[in-house]
């Protein structure tokens, strides 16, 4: 075998740290030229000025400048054209050219919701994606609170995702994929959409995100029961619930509708999170709930400042500190969910007025 041979085979291990396949596979490698024992690598990026060249660059430095015979590497970047990037996108979706939902059927879609703003449902969000991803599961994250986008901020992600040609690449924060309106947004710029508009930007998010093969996508649900959750249930009827609450029974009762919505569109209700456990917002508004609803009560997340000075920094408290005791309380949410795959409401709800 020669050594160009060998170089190609060694450019199979170099993945795009986007679309998390081999550049070999991707039709990405446009050239290798041997002199000897120098090597030349030309990439074609899917856009110009591709903010994760280094990596392709560390990459090739480490899997084709270790092989023997190899004394020295060089690598170019090219750019792909529009039918190269046409191609790439098809190929992606399957060989499938017409838009549709970009999951595959084994994804497990869990939609965090509350009854109101201010229970700590993004929080929870983050860390539960964050929880299930240590566990060796594939996570994508949708920011899909239209008017309270904050997930990026939680993620420390200010990278813009990559459009190639009709897809959207997202970006990766924390092993996570993760995709939000505040991507396409001009500093705090607020959202003022009505229902149309934010099904429209939904729907996108699912049909021309390249989510791949994600195990779970965790949505970020807004709080109430407006416009989204009725949309998200039409596109996603397969879609499973996380309710969210705190001790205060005010809370527990604006998050049964929230729940009655959820069941409504379709939705099972996995459980429910109390979060910011303390005896300051009074106690037993997660169990309450939990038996009101006849679904288990997965956790008590307790009132603690590195919850938010963790997402503060960008990094979720279940990366940041493991072993206290919030990390360790949403830890064993993230078991429950991923053990509870049956189950949920056997009941109807009442849509509570």
């Amino acid at each position: 075998m020669s050594l160009r041979d060998d170089v190609l085979r060694a450019l199979e291990r170099v993945i795009d740290p986007e679309l998390k396949r081999p550049v070999t596979e991707l039709d990405m490698v446009r050239s290798v030229e041997v002199d000897g024992g120098a090597v030349a690598v030309t990439i074609a990026l899917t856009v110009v000025g591709c903010p994760l060249r280094s990596s392709f660059e560390d990459q090739v430095a480490e899997h084709v400048g270790s092989l023997p015979g190899v004394e020295s590497v060089s690598l170019h970047f090219d750019v792909m054209t529009a039918d190269e990037r046409a191609a790439l996108t098809t190929r992606l979706r399957g060989g499938v050219e017409q838009r549709g939902i970009q999951l595959p059927a084994t994804t497990r879609v869990i939609a965090v919701a509350s009854g109101k703003g201010g229970v700590g449902k993004s929080t929870i969000t983050v860390n539960v994606a964050a929880a299930l991803a240590a566990a060796g599961n594939e996570v994508g994250i949708l920011d899909a609170d239209i008017y309270g986008h904050s997930i990026p901020y939680m993620l420390g992600v200010d990278q813009r995702p990559v459009a190639v040609d009709r897809m959207i690449v997202p970006p990766i924060g924390h092993g996570m994929k993760l995709m939000s309106i505040g991507f396409f947004l001009d500093e705090n710029q607020p959202v003022m959409w009505r229902g149309p508009m934010l099904h429209r930007a939904l729907e996108q998010f699912l049909q021309d995100v390249h989510w791949g093969e994600l195990d779970v996508l965790v949505v970020d649900m807004p709080p109430g029961t407006g416009d989204v959750s009725i949309s998200l249930g039409q596109l996603l009827p397969r879609a499973e619930a996380l309710v969210v609450t705190t001790p205060q029974p005010l809370a527990q009762e604006v998050a049964a509708r929230a729940a009655a919505m959820a069941q409504k569109t379709g939705m099972r209700v996995l459980g429910v999170v109390e979060n910011m456990s303390s005896e300051v917002f009074g106690s037993g508004g997660g169990d309450r709930l939990a038996a009101e609803l006849g679904v288990p009560l997965l956790g008590r997340v307790p009132l603690d400042v590195r919850v938010r000075t963790s997402a503060d920094g960008g990094v979720p408290l279940v990366v940041q500190d493991a072993g206290s005791e919030p990390a360790v309380a949403i830890a064993g949410i993230a078991e429950a969910i991923d053990a509870n795959r049956a189950g949920g409401f056997t009941r109807t709800l009442p849509l509570v007025s």
